[in-house]
């Protein structure tokens, strides 16, 4: 099943052919894109198999599971390689104005790519420590990302960016050796059929909180959070809304991954414990996020907020839970996106991000206003728009399975959500702008818009035609949550 290789060979094709190209801008942005274009169209036409034909494997050099390189689609993976297929284009048509032609020429998009293949390859492998090696390859191309450019707020924020980020693959890679030691295999799939049958679940619990400190690190989960508002701002709005659509992602997707799949004995201990830090994470997130006047910063604390609904979708750990936590993944890929590419244009225009020093876009810039309110409202969770399905599903898991509490953070966070928006909507829209405020004549290109309009559609059309995609959700929860179909596929039984 050689379409299970396309979304990592596409990548790296383009980058070999994007060395070539280096240095001939236009070409380089022309390979760019197409690439990450191919690479999205790979993903709908694979998540149409997964959907209508069940669960996608391919064994490497014909190598049985569990001692050759296992690929694995499932409903889940293929909604993610979709998502990560989107956010990629997007950014890439709207770097072709906001970032400027020294990165463009030489490393941009070969970066944007390298990154893409390690999060497709992360969403792909059945395989433990090739999701490690995928992870490194993340970190990689991120931390050159991150500081492409070399200003000093770069560099502060790639150290602890790099720093954190060391540590978690050293606990990952410390939880690796444990696991294969206990197990004797590293293929997920052969691991769940191996945890399940042995009695020692207290022995695995240290592999198990490894793992969970490490996706934590990587997700901001609190209290790991403190990284990501302090690099998160510093470099280029594309890269940063690239950054805050996926790779926090890719730690809750591999955390799903493990406590549904392998990691499901001493449930009395994970599940109290997933609820508990998911709500510290949602309500820490955003009453920091609502003591910010920056925008980077506000959006960046709210991208640790969001992370406590995916985490407490997981906590819960029915169907509809899980459920939740994977519509309010895509959701948030899609709104967070969109926010911070809001916030690059309203840099672009206003020259500041700081609310205190701009005002008057909704006089000056209807439509960017309108853009906005439908990004904002989407992720404070205003119906008819997707972050409210989102809620609704986790809030009525949350009363389904009898956590009240959980639920009330829920609902609160998310009232203290709109009233960030709110707060950016004041300041920065409907107030008049500071007689002292920086006047600028940068007008706002097509390619800049074209991606906020797009993602402000996806936010209205889940939302409305939200019926459909729960389904969907409800249907990669069930194989999450009844793996049966997963082990056999993998381990041809």
């Amino acid at each position: 099943m050689m379409l299970l290789l396309l979304p990592v060979l596409i990548p790296l094709a383009t980058i070999i052919l994007l060395l070539f190209a280096r240095g001939h801008k236009r070409v380089m942005q022309i390979f760019g894109i197409g690439g990450i274009a191919a690479q999205m169209v790979v993903a709908v036409i694979l998540f149409g198999k997964v959907y209508n034909e069940g669960i996608q494997v391919i064994q490497l050099g014909n190598w049985p599971a569990p001692f050759g390189i296992t690929f694995v689609a499932d409903l889940f993976s293929a909604i993610m390689l979709i998502m990560s297929g989107l956010v990629g284009l997007m950014i890439a048509i709207y770097s072709l104005a906001s970032i400027d032609k020294f990165r463009q020429r030489f490393s941009f998009f070969p970066l944007v790519n390298a990154l893409l293949m390690g999060v497709n390859g992360a969403f792909l492998t059945g395989d433990v420590f090739n999701l490690y090696v995928w992870f490194e390859l993340m970190i990689l191309a991120s931390f050159v990302l991150l500081t492409l450019g070399g200003t000093r707020a770069q560099m502060n924020g790639a150290v602890k960016y790099v720093s954190m980020n060391l540590v978690s693959s050293m606990l990952f890679l410390a939880g690796i050796g444990l696991l294969y030691g206990k197990a004797g295999t590293l293929n997920m799939a052969d691991l769940a059929v191996k945890i399940h049958e042995a009695d020692e679940p207290l022995l695995l619990n240290s592999s198990a909180m490894l793992f969970f400190v490490a996706f934590s690190i990587k997700a901001a989960v609190f209290p790991f959070f403190f990284w990501l508002p302090a690099s998160y701002h510093t470099p280029p709005i594309a890269i940063t809304a690239l950054f805050s659509g996926l790779l926090t992602k890719v730690g809750i997707y591999a955390m799903i991954r493990f406590f549904t799949l392998f990691f499901v004995q001493n449930q009395d201990f994970w599940h109290p414990l997933l609820l508990t830090l998911g709500g510290l994470t949602m309500v820490v997130g955003v009453l920091t996020a609502a003591s910010q006047y920056d925008m980077r910063k506000i959006l960046s604390f709210h991208i640790i907020s969001q992370i406590g609904y995916m985490l407490m979708g997981l906590g819960l750990f029915t169907v509809l839970g899980i459920a939740g936590a994977i519509f309010y993944m895509v959701h948030n890929i899609i709104a967070k996106t969109n926010t911070f590419l809001i916030s690059g244009i309203v840099h672009r225009i206003k020259g500041s991000y700081d609310l205190k020093a701009i005002g008057g876009l909704y006089k000056s810039h209807p439509f960017l206003s309108l853009l906005f309110l439908i990004a904002a409202f989407g992720l404070a969770g205003i119906p008819p728009l997707s972050g409210f399905v989102g809620k609704l599903i986790l809030v009525m898991a949350g009363f389904d399975d009898a956590n009240y509490l959980i639920t009330a953070i829920a609902i609160l966070v998310g009232l203290f959500t709109l009233f960030s928006m709110v707060k950016i909507w004041n300041e920065g829209f409907w107030k008049k702008q500071p007689d002292n405020a920086l006047v600028t004549q940068n007008k706002v290109p097509f390619s800049m818009y074209l991606p906020v309009v797009i993602l402000a559609a996806g936010t209205i059309v889940l939302g409305v035609f939200a019926e459909y995609f729960v389904e969907i959700g409800k249907a990669a929860a069930q194989q999450l949550i009844n793996p049966d179909e997963y082990i056999q596929k993998v381990l041809g039984r």
